[in-house]
């Protein structure tokens, strides 16, 4: 499986270039590697997957209208990338532990986060949001690429114990220009670390194309470093399972690290806080909806007399539901005072900290002054 080292055009040609099972009209292609992979994969998985993209869609729509609505500081949309992070997911054995970037909320609803814990953060709101251990995952990571040293020094001690787990991060094309996520690859490669790295290729690092960047695709990297790839198609929920799949095993029989390209694409802003018509061609927009990882896996299934308006209807319902309890959650959540952001900082009172609390204080009383 090794990538294809051709230059990156963004034509319809370079997205040919990748493994997948499921074209985007929705019929089942043949593929000697993959297939074996997802050969127990019936119908009621794949309405499964569907289901479980229809709900993060739904989730990552609902997030947006909260920031905008002034509920949350910021969102990192993942609209059509559902397939890559559901996919993925999906395949993970519940023992192992995921390193994900600020954008997996997909990794998070398939590694069972509960409806507030997916605004908790974005919210500012104290503590965790979630409880890593009991989830397997660790916090968000706001520093470009730094979980990926997490996850390699995580995966360092998975061998060194002898555990069957599998470390698990996640990053975007732009972080694989960072020194963070090389260093990772040569200690996960030099150790034989058992951790996968997944690149979702999403084509814009903020406002950077991925060609920019890259000329050649990004899972070429990775064998540079002694780790073996696959670039899948990262809008293919199917061949994304099928990868994730082909990477644990290898990572799980001590064969150390491997790297997954999941090439797809950025709906919307990079944040709430980003404006992508300033810098992204409309047509470019409208050339990767007829991608659409939801309505091919939609298409798939109708196509062989598996799903019906009814079962999406009920799949659509089950999403509404959920945004509402995010709403609820995310509305009834009561913010601590801000002076109690000096609290159980110390375990004995400390004088340099009590005259930070009365300055902090002076401050905040301006302002009611004002």
């Amino acid at each position: 499986m090794s990538p294809q080292t051709v230059p990156i055009t963004d034509t319809p040609q370079d997205l040919e270039l990748v493994e997948r099972l499921i074209a985007p009209d929705g019929t089942r292609l043949s593929n000697p590697e993959l297939d074996p992979l997802v050969a127990d994969t019936g119908a009621a998985q794949l309405r499964d997957l569907h289901r479980d993209m229809v709900i993060l869609r739904r989730i990552d729509s609902e997030g947006v209208a909260l920031q905008r609505q002034g509920q949350l500081g910021l969102w990192a949309p993942c609209n059509g990338q559902e397939a890559a992070q559901i996919g993925t997911a999906r395949a993970l054995d519940p023992i192992d532990f995921v390193f994900p970037s600020y954008r997996e909320t997909g990794v998070l609803y398939a590694r069972g986060a509960q409806p507030g814990d997916f605004v908790r953060v974005w919210r500012g709101e104290e503590g965790a949001p979630f409880d890593p251990m009991q989830m397997r995952v660790a916090p968000l990571q706001i520093i470009i690429g730094a979980q990926t040293l997490h996850a390699v020094g995580y995966a360092m001690g998975i061998k060194h114990e002898k555990a069957p787990e599998v470390a698990v991060t996640y990053f975007g094309d732009g972080a694989t220009s960072q020194g963070d996520v090389n260093e990772a690859m040569v200690f996960a490669a030099s150790y034989g670390a058992p951790v996968v790295f997944v690149c979702q290729n999403n084509h814009w690092a903020i406002s950077e194309p991925v060609a920019v960047q890259s000329q050649y695709p990004i899972s070429g990297r990775a064998p540079g470093f002694g780790i073996p790839s696959l670039r899948v198609d990262g809008n293919d929920v199917l061949a994304c399972m099928a990868a994730m799949r082909w990477a644990l095993a290898h990572a799980r029989a001590g064969k150390g690290p491997a790297f997954i390209e999941a090439v797809t694409y950025r709906m919307g802003p990079h944040t709430t806080s980003d404006d992508p018509t300033r810098y992204r061609d409309p047509a470019e927009l409208e050339s990767w909806k007829r991608r659409d990882p939801i309505a091919r896996i939609e298409s798939h299934l109708r196509g062989l007399g598996e799903i019906d308006d009814e079962q999406i209807a009920a799949a659509h319902a089950e999403a509404d539901a959920l945004a509402r309890q995010m709403r609820a959650e995310c509305l009834g959540m009561v913010t601590r005072q801000p002076l109690a952001v000096f609290d159980g900082v110390y375990a004995e009172p400390h004088c340099g900290l009590e005259r930070e609390r009365e300055e902090y204080a002076a401050y905040l009383a301006s302002f009611e002054e004002a």
